[in-house]
């Protein structure tokens, strides 16, 4: 091969020039070579495409964190970082060779274009900005410059709600990326994620989500910008300002070029604009972006890479030395030796940094990476603990490694969580691929990686859990051309309203209740497609309901009528108290006679229960005899019960006959006391009233605590009669009364044993109920030498009074007898009165 000079060439271009694809054409065509790309994520997915067109057991990968070196292996997919540059290949090719200009990490790529070369074929591949730096660089190179294969055009700005598929969303901070991809899933059914920070697997499974067509949005940051070649029609920036890792500053317009250049694939042309909160783009900017041309580069970052181990002090030394040609600068500081320079004012680590060999292995550990990013002197302690351990032994300790990657071996926690957690496995990645570092570095590795694979797949589960909606996703897409193929829409028997499978809605009675994450552009669409088929299903609820059996309403509290466990007609107020009005709820699917023929059906129902629970009150109501006319009218007008009032004695027989109760508290109707009817009769109330009815006192009981929110004429009106701290049935306290007031006729009496059993009250709340029932018990022992007594004036003219011979005059109000006066209830004396009071008569 004497006389043969091996071949430099640049090509250079925009972004869709098929840089990429010519030189692993290349690559794959000589015996062997190395190409190195700028980020790990690249290099593993060229990696794949190498290995399905040489096998498996002909092509390696070197990143940092992941060696995969088969021992045949020809053919190496690097960063540019991990390129084995002391292996003699044929073909040497670096992408992204612009990057020689960034701050941060160009002097590697600087390095790489001054001195890396294949021994028959050197490539670099870049932007047309490094042209006039790389001919005077490297004398004699050939430049090739690709025009781009598709046009980029600017479209301007547009809402989140209105982006058009295929669409990348470019933000530049995890929180900005969360927060857009949430809005996407609500407005559109999903979004895929990319961020620098992902793992591989996991950002090949979010691409994947895309490119199959999963989703049809985007959310990444300009990670997307380094070559990954994804099916993106439009790019639109959410932000064009980015943090540095020191401050925040504006994007360069090539930094804007290299993103924008995402859109469009092959001969398919695509756009770029602004979304969000992004500012609009300038109309140079605009202008220089469109036809990709922009200033050239007029530094290339470098530093000295020929270095001294001879002492600390001369490796700091080295790194610090001033650049010799022209167009080259110092970069900034990288973290590699920012950590040197920390651990060089350790007074132990200088101790044990004596020798060049020492030297050259506390570089080495001052470069494990710094993924973690934790503006904290973590990162130093680490390098700082690896470089004593390797210094007390040749390898680090196996314990130690263990206890760190498993307390990484956690699936639980947030994505923000995880993805620390990746970034951590990451360094643990790195540190253990170090053969001569570890004792068995191949396992130890194998183990590292399989911790950041689990959390790579769970991290991709949450990914979705939050930002993906299939159901919605799915539509989205059918939606876009839903003009020329009407969507597929179904009511199932639960109610549930399916389009194109998905749930999108419940019907319940004759409503239809949208799924409120159904949102954007292809709500209108989705609607429609979802009436369609309610259209269908409306006429046959309606049906099925017109023929349903009574059981099959319900009438609530809320004064509406339930069906099918679903509200479709409320009551109202109409000009009789016992026949409220029926009003069907509004429905798009009723029309008139549709809502006329519910509303006479669920009026015969009504009818239906108001017979049945309150038969005996419609037929006084029949053919009532005249002097019954007026009570029976304003029964019927209070729901079977009315306050007392004065009435002829004669009259109570007659009234009997009706099944009305002419009471001293009280005119009602018993029947209408129990607990269906008393049911119906507080809705009636409620419905008369337009609110709705207090909860009733259980079924059963005679007796209940006086509600804070029942007043006395409330408590009257639903057959209970107020008596102090407790109410007692209507009922019940007429009979007791009666009872009593016979018993008592000619004298007082002792107090009956059960009659507190029968009111359902403990014996401190009786002599209160009786007091309010007209009745006044005094102490046994104050009847004198007999067992009852001369009669008490009191009590009997309250009963003669009662017994008047012509006229049935009420109790008293409540509140109008005297105090009752303190007697103990429990007087075994008082306990046999009924016993002796019998055996006198």
């Amino acid at each position: 091969m004497s006389g043969f000079e091996p071949r430099v060439k640049a090509v250079l271009g925009p972004t869709n020039t098929g840089k990429t694809h010519l030189a692993l054409e290349r690559l794959l065509a000589h015996g062997s070579g190395i190409i190195g790309f700028p980020l790990r994520l690249l290099a593993r997915e060229n990696y794949d495409r190498m290995v399905a067109r040489k096998g498996i057991r002909a092509v390696a990968l070197i990143t940092g964190e992941e060696k995969i070196v088969p021992p045949g292996a020809k053919w190496f997919s690097c960063t540019v970082e991990a390129m084995p540059l002391d292996r003699r290949v044929e073909f040497l090719a670096v992408d992204e060779i612009q990057l020689c200009a960034d701050p941060d990490r160009g002097h590697i790529f600087t390095d790489r274009l001054l001195n890396a070369r294949g021994m028959v074929e050197t490539m670099f591949l870049g932007a047309e900005t490094i042209k006039p730096l790389i001919k005077r660089l490297v004398p004699g190179i050939e430049i090739e410059t690709r025009p781009r294969l598709s046009q980029l055009s600017f479209a301007g700005g547009v809402k989140l709600s209105r982006l058009p598929p295929r669409s990348a969303i470019v933000a530049f901070s995890a929180a900005d990326v969360y927060a857009i991809a949430e809005a996407v899933r609500r407005r559109r059914g999903g979004c895929a994620v990319v961020m620098g920070r992902l793992s591989p697997r996991t950002r090949n499974a979010q691409v994947a989500l895309y490119q199959e067509k999963e989703v049809d949005f985007l959310i990444a940051t300009d990670a997307i910008g380094m070559g990954l070649n994804m099916d993106v029609d439009h790019v639109r920036f959410a932000g064009i300002q980015k943090f540095d890792g020191r401050q925040p500053r504006a994007l360069h317009a090539t930094e804007i070029a290299q993103i924008a250049g995402r859109a469009g694939r092959g001969m398919r042309d695509g756009t770029f604009g602004t979304t969000a909160d992004c500012p609009p783009l300038g109309e140079a900017l605009v202008e220089a972006v469109e036809a990709h041309e922009f200033e050239p580069l007029e530094q290339l970052c470098w530093r000295n890479a020929a270095l001294d181990f001879t002492s600390l002090e001369d490796l700091l030394a080295s790194l610090s030395a001033p650049p010799r040609l022209p167009g080259l600068v110092r970069g900034q500081d990288a973290a590699d030796l920012l950590t040197l320079t920390a651990l060089g004012h350790d007074a132990d680590i200088r101790k044990l940094a004596q020798g060049r060999g020492a030297v050259r292995l506390l570089w080495e550990t001052c470069q494990i990476p710094d993924f973690r990013k934790l503006a904290t002197d973590a990162h130093v302690k680490l390098c700082a603990r690896v470089f004593r351990h390797l210094r007390a032994g040749e390898t680090l300790p196996e314990d130690w490694i263990r206890q760190e990657i498993e307390n990484l071996d956690r699936m639980d926690g947030d994505i923000d969580t995880l993805m620390q957690r990746l970034t951590n496995v990451r360094v643990w990645a790195y540190i253990t691929a170090r053969a001569d570092w570890m004792k068995d570095a191949g396992s130890w590795a194998m183990r590292a990686r399989a911790v950041e694979d689990r959390l790579s797949d769970t991290l991709h589960v949450r990914l979705m859990a939050r930002f993906v909606d299939k159901r919605a996703a799915h539509l989205t897409r059918r939606l876009e051309d839903a003009e020329a193929a009407e969507l597929q829409a179904v009511v199932t028997n639960n109610g549930t309203v399916l389009v194109e499978g998905h749930e999108v809605g419940r019907v319940e009675g004759f409503q239809f209740h949208p799924d409120p994450s159904t949102q954007g552009a292809e709500k209108k669409l989705v609607l429609r497609a979802a009436r369609r088929a309610l259209a269908v299903e409306m006429p046959q609820r309606i049906l099925r309901a017109e023929t349903a059996a009574d059981e099959a309403f319900t009438l609530t509290d809320e004064r509406q009528i339930v069906w099918e466990g679903a509200k479709i007609a409320r009551l109202k107020r109409s000009e009789t108290f016992l026949k409220p009005g029926i009003e069907v709820l509004h429905s798009e699917f009723l029309d008139g006679l549709a809502r006329e023929r519910l509303r006479a059906r669920l009026a015969q129902y009504l009818a239906t229960e108001t017979e049945k629970h309150l038969g005996a009150l419609l037929k006084a109501m029949e053919n009532p005899p005249a002097p019954l006319r007026g009570i029976v009218h304003r029964l019927s007008e209070s729901g079977g019960v009315l306050g007392p009032e004065a009435v002829p004695v004669d009259l109570r027989q007659e009234a009997k006959k009706f099944g009305i109760d002419l009471g001293r508290f009280a005119i009602y109707l018993p029947a209408a006391l129990k607990p269906g009817a008393a049911k119906l009769r507080a809705l009636f109330w409620g419905v008369w009233h337009d609110r709705n009815p207090p909860p009733l006192p259980a079924p059963g009981l005679v007796s209940a605590p006086m509600p804070d929110n029942w007043g006395h004429d409330f408590a009257l009106d639903m057959g209970w009669l107020p008596a102090g701290p407790v109410m007692v049935r209507l009922d019940i306290a007429e009979k007791l009364t009666r009872e009593l007031h016979y018993l008592l006729r000619k004298h007082p009496i002792l107090l009956p044993p059960n009659i507190g059993s029968r009111m359902g009250l403990k014996p401190d709340q009786l002599a209160p109920v009786l007091h309010v029932l007209g009745f006044r018990i005094i102490a046994a022992g104050a009847l004198g030498p007999k067992q009852y007594g001369p009669p008490n004036p009191a009590l009997l003219a309250r009963r003669k009074q009662d017994h008047a011979p012509h006229t049935h005059q009420p109790a008293a109000k409540p509140a109008a007898p005297p105090a009752p006066e303190p007697v103990d209830a429990d007087n075994p004396f008082a306990a046999l009165a009924a016993l002796r009071q019998a055996k006198r008569r």
